[in-house]
Parts: C-alpha cells; structure tokens; sequence
C-alpha cells in the first residue's frame, strides 16, 4: 500500500480483516494524508478536512474490521451546520434540525425563500438516496445504470437541472443572492467553481444536513484511530520512506522505496494523487494505467492557515464562513489564476462545538479557495499576500492575538509538496462537467495488480468518499486474487500494497 491517506488506510484495514498480509508505505513521518496537523502553543491543531459527514461509512469500516467505530473515535453531532456571516452584517446560523433551519431561513430572508428552501432541500435528499448506491457505493458505476434511476424516478430530471450549473440552479430557485452564494459553496466541498459545476452537486448538502460530527481532539484524532484499527487488523504501517518508483519484471512487479528497500507484491494500491502515475513520476513502467482524462483538468487548491490564538470579536461556532462581497469575482479570479482580491473564509474553530467552551488560548484553521498550480506559479509575495486573510477577518470585527507566523501557512506549493504530481489541487479531478464523476479512474487500473484509493479516485473528494475508494479497492483486490491464485505480482506508489497471506512478505 503506497500512501497512508483515509483512502490508503481504509483498503488497508480491509484487506488485513480479509486476511492478506499488508504493508503500508508512506512518506511523511506519520499516517493521515490531507488530514494532517501541526504543532501549536494549544496542541495539534488540524489543517485538513475539518467536516465529518456520511458517519454510516466509517460505522461499516470499523465493523468489517470487528471494532466500534463509537468505542474508538468519540464524537459529538452538531447541532448548528455553521455560522454564516456576510458583509452587509447579516448573519444566518443553519441548524441541522429540517424545522428549525427553516425557521432560520424564514427569519433570514422571508417566507418566500423558506418555501424555496424546503424544495431545495427535498430535491437534495432525493437526488442522494437515488445516487446513493449506483454511485457513491458502486466501484464500477454505469452511466446505463445511473440513467435507470433517473428514468425509474422521472421527477429526477428536475432536481438534477441538467443543463444549468449549480450557480444556475439556484439563481433559478432563491432569489435573495446570499443564499445562492451559501449554497453555491456546496461545489467547493469538492474543488469546484459552483459556476462551473453541475447542479447535481446540490446532494451535497443532504449529506451534511444528515449529520455533521465533531472528532474530540480534532480530525486528525481519526487519522490515527484508522492508522490503528488497521495495525490491529495485522498491517504493517511504515511512515518516513515513500515509494520513489513502481517497476515491473519477470516476477510481476515491485515498488522501489526512496531509501533503495524494494517490495514486492501480489497487489498494490497507489492512494496518491493518480496524476502522479499519468506524470510518470513513479516510473515510466506505470505512466499508462491512469488516463489522462481521468487527472484533468485540476480542481481547486487552497490557502490553510492553522494556529492557535486568543480571539476577539463576533462569536463563532465549530464551523464559520465568512463570505465575500463579490462571489462572482472570487471564483473568475481564481479561474483565470489570479489570487481573489477579497475570499470566502471558512473559519474552524477547533475547540469550539456543542457542549464546550473555548480556552483562553485556542486553535484555528482558515481556509480560502485557491488556484492550482497548473493555472499560476507559486509568488514570492503570496506568504505576505495570504496576510490580508486577517484584514478580512477585521472588517466583520473578527482579530487574533497573536498573529501566527509562516509556519502556519500552507499554499498550493505546500501541498504540491505533500502530494506529488497533485499541482497543489486538493480534490484530483475537477468536477466540472455534467459527467465528470463519471471520469474519475476507478480502484482497478489499465495495470493488472494495480489499484487506486484515495480522494482522486472514484467516488471522489472528502474523507468518506475516500473511505469508500478504500472499500472499492479492498473488494476488488479480493475478487482478483481470488479469481486467479497466479495473479502477477504488481507494486504502486502513493497508495496500498498487499500481500497475501500466501505470498512472500514484503521486503523477501
């Protein structure tokens, strides 16, 4: 296994469950892909994902390895989805409860734009529980099989709007624009521009609205719950040595480590960013099992402040948005590889949450949408640029005592760094398009004994979707080996690799 990520150790753990021997490569010192964190003067304070949603997942996860997902990473339901702040000096808190956001809405922008909400969020859970399995829970999905369950379900075609984009949908639906701008966020959820994406996106928000949980001591404390539930399963989990290339000879394939270690495999998950293997940074032996199609064009990358601070203004919530005046701007911007003049700031306020309050010093990450590097080049000026992050922050009354320093700051050549091959984009594939997800490359690669896992395989970005990706490969590294007990051995970089209880353990 190449890549100790959510996908990486998801299929991991699996795999171990099942009985295969597994060893998991990965470079950084310790196991968590993009959900990382860095040292604080109030302790580790996460800069990745900050939203945990689709629980079910990870319930599943933690039951096929014969553990309690409950038992291990204890967490607490919010009760309040965010807080939204807006120039103007309005404000909305959107509560998970259906009646009671509703009633917020109402009080927000009238009865009118109420009843609009009602119909969007109607049309956002049936667009979920249709897509739900052929889709998300799919490893092979069928474009055939998807179109019968918008024929079988003919009020579909509605909900999914297909010729207009997600902006376009709720211009068409809401017509107070902070509203369209809240919701529109929903595309960035997966490195998109919500002028760009398809309106079939709106689903989002039924996941979120289903339940948003808070991880106590932050989500990188699930990163390492996973890290541990697979080493119980049996894998063996090495960090500080990534794989430098993937090779393939007379006895199937091996990955070859930066420090010169080779492994072999009967399977190999790469749980990297896929665009690495299309660049041909892990060897020109596995250049050809992703298609290009399948890594571009790139979706958004971001600008991650994470720090502690002592604040002072507005009150904050778990989870804050702070929106830009112009939204149109912002997302050109960032389309045509300028740096927005004025973002969209979310705002986690680590320590914050239902049933606590915060400490006199507490922890933060600040996130704003950003281009990735295939469209501009990183800037000497953009560490002092990113700065106006605060500036922003000021003028709603919001200020940090003290400033964090560089070290804080994480930009698009940071997780360039963190994911080679990645240009910095944090979700793989753009979701653009009314058929990208259908793009994404699946677990099984144009390699036999090859697999992919990870955010930029199906079925795409955010932490359960990776865990999915995880599944998908898991089961189908299970049937393969099963079909045939001769299987050639193959390696992959960035991801997963196993092998099986029968074969040579790694590193003979």
């Amino acid at each position: 296994m190449i890549g100790a990520g959510v996908g990486g150790l998801a299929a991991a753990a699996r795999l171990a469950a099942a009985g295969h021997r597994v060893t998991v490569i990965e470079a950084q010192a310790v196991p968590g892909g993009k959900m990382r964190a860095l040292p604080s003067a109030a302790g580790p304070v996460d800069a990745g994902p900050t939203v945990m949603t689709m629980r079910p997942v990870f319930e599943d996860l933690f039951a096929a390895c014969g553990a309690s997902l409950a038992e291990r990473v204890p967490m607490v339901r919010e009760e309040m989805l965010a807080r939204h702040f807006w120039p103007d000096g309005s404000t909305l808190d959107l509560p998970a409860d259906p009646a009671a956001a509703r009633a917020a809405v109402e009080r927000f922008a009238g009865p009118r734009e109420a009843a609009a909400f009602d119909a969007f969020r109607a049309a956002a859970r049936r667009l979920y529980e249709a897509f739900e399995a052929p889709m998300m829970q799919a490893g092979e999905p069928s474009s055939l099989e998807l179109a019968g369950a918008v024929l079988r379900r003919p009020r579909l075609a509605a909900d999914m709007a297909p010729h207009r984009s997600l902006a376009g949908a709720l211009a068409a639906r809401f017509r107070d624009p902070r509203l369209r701008q809240l919701f529109g966020r929903y595309a960035t959820y997966v490195g998109g521009d919500p002028r760009r994406s398809p309106a079939l996106l709106s689903l989002i928000f039924h996941s979120e609205a289903s339940g948003v949980w808070r991880v106590e001591g932050g989500m990188h404390a699930l990163a390492a719950a996973l890290a541990r539930l697979a080493r119980d399963a049996g894998a063996e989990i090495a960090c500080g040595d990534g794989a430098a290339r993937i090779e393939r000879d007379g006895a199937g394939g091996r990955v070859v480590r930066r420090s010169g270690a080779v492994d072999r495999f009967d399977a190999a998950v790469f749980a990297g960013d896929p665009r690495a293997l299309a660049e041909g940074l892990l060897g020109p032996d596995v250049a050809g099992s992703v298609p290009r199609a399948g890594t571009e064009p790139r979706s958004l990358s971001a600008e991650v402040w994470a720090f502690a601070a002592r604040a002072a203004g507005p009150e904050l919530l778990h989870h804050n948005v702070f929106f830009a005046a112009e939204p149109e701007e912002e997302f050109a911007a960032i389309e045509a590889g300028r740096p927005p003049a004025a973002p969209t700031l979310y705002l986690c306020a680590q320590d914050r949450g239902r049933g606590r309050a915060p400490a006199d010093l507490e922890r933060f990450e600040i996130i704003a949408n950003a281009a990735p590097l295939t469209a501009r080049s990183p800037r000497p000026e953009d560490e002092d640029r990113c700065r106006k992050t605060f500036q922003i922050l000021a003028t709603f009354g919001l200020t940090f005592d003290p400033a964090p320093g560089a070290e804080a700051l994480t930009l698009p050549a940071g997780f360039e760094a963190l994911s080679p091959g990645s240009a910095g984009s944090l979700y793989g594939r753009s979701p653009h398009g009314m058929t990208a997800g259908l793009k994404r490359p699946r677990a099984r690669t144009a390699l036999r004994g090859l697999y992919l896992a990870g955010g930029g395989a199906h079925p795409g970005a955010g932490i359960p979707m990776a865990a999915l990706s995880g599944a998908h490969a898991a089961a189908a590294i299970c049937t393969d080996l099963t079909s045939t007990s001769r299987s050639p051995r193959a390696a992959t970089g960035g991801g997963m690799s196993t092998a099986s209880r029968r074969a040579a353990p790694a590193g003979e």
